[in-house]
């Protein structure tokens, strides 16, 4: 078995989770015997059993690949969807049905309508997000794979360790994961909290005032840049007070995954996607709160982290591999 692996944003431009993802993902599967390969736009010689896209797939891409005999996968990342209001889902979903059948082909390939019906396989991180799949893109539910991210061993092997002081945030430094909100939100409640995370530009205006307001509160918000090491990481997990990320959205944070695996209590936003995979094993704090009653919420996490029972262990890398490694072979045995 070979598959080639695609996706549509280069890693030298922003580094994030999926590029963890996908290098996790390739190196267990080779762990397990697969052959896995980056796919080369320009190797015309390239052969392979699976292509396996993350995120959305080009519906023209996917054609291609099985009008050649590829059987296509792709794993799936519905974090903007799902953090929408009810309201806005059913609405788009009600959009959806009615367009679908009328709209013409170039349209439905422009905006990637057709591929979630017609991929041999579709991974999903969540069972919330196989839901969105299924109900709003018209996934047929026999394709759909619920198959979660893993953890690396560094993290799983780690030693316990004295708690401190601080609560740690694992997050890059932009809008979407609320890093200046929360450091606002520690200095209101008198609560340190250390900010790790590599910002994806020094120039944005974000990225600015949040080092601006970490140097003017350097007592209570802590942050020193990236931290690639992973083994330090595993220790400052072991030894951070809580963890906490307060994103405005994600599909399943692997950050978030480090930290249960290094027996952190938690503190997430209150979306589906943190609830679907941690359920009662972690705190919870509103996106769309005050100031105020955002850091009520995070000061009494802070107060009660000590006596929470620590979330439940992820799953590593290799059982993660297993797991995908079936739904290859699967689609491979279809006609």
């Amino acid at each position: 078995m070979k598959v080639l692996f695609d996706c549509h944003l280069p890693f030298m431009l922003a580094h994030g989770g999926m590029q963890i993802q996908i290098e996790q993902t390739r190196a267990a599967l080779e762990r397990l015997g697969v052959e896995v390969e980056p796919l080369r736009w320009w190797d015309a010689t390239q052969s392979g059993d699976v292509l396996h896209h993350f995120n959305r797939i080009p519906t023209h891409l996917q054609r291609l690949a099985q009008e050649r005999g590829m059987k296509v996968v792709m794993s799936a990342f519905m974090s903007g969807l799902g953090a929408r209001p009810a309201w806005k889902r059913r609405l788009q979903k009600l959009v959806l049905r009615a367009a679908r059948p009328v709209a013409p082909r170039r349209l439905r390939d422009q905006f990637g309508w057709d591929s979630y019906r017609l991929l041999d396989a579709i991974i999903a991180m969540t069972p919330y997000e196989a839901s969105l799949l299924t109900g709003i893109h018209n996934a047929p539910p026999s394709r759909v794979h619920v198959v979660p991210n893993g953890v690396e061993e560094v993290f799983l092997k780690s030693r316990p360790a004295p708690r401190g002081k601080w609560l740690v945030c694992m997050a890059s430094i932009i809008e979407l994961k609320r890093v200046l909100e929360l450091a606002q939100m520690a200095v209101r409640a008198e609560t340190p909290v250390w900010i790790i995370g590599k910002a994806h530009s020094d120039a944005d205006d974000y990225t600015r005032s949040f080092l601006e307001y970490a140097r003017q509160n350097s007592k209570l918000v802590r942050y020193e840049g990236p931290i690639s090491d992973r083994e330090r990481l595993a220790g400052i997990y072991r030894e951070a007070r809580g963890f906490v990320l307060l994103s405005q959205w994600e599909s399943l944070s692997l950050s978030a995954l480090e930290a249960a695996a290094c027996r952190c209590p938690l503190l997430l936003s209150d979306l589906t996607w943190a609830r679907d995979a941690f359920k009662d094993s972690a705190a919870y704090c509103p996106v769309n709160g005050s100031l105020a009653d955002s850091a009520a919420v995070l000061r009494r996490f802070y107060e009660n982290a000590p006596n929470l029972e620590p979330p439940p262990l992820p799953l590593s890398w290799t059982e993660v591999a297993a797991q995908i490694k079936v739904v290859y072979e699967s689609i491979l045995k279809q006609s």
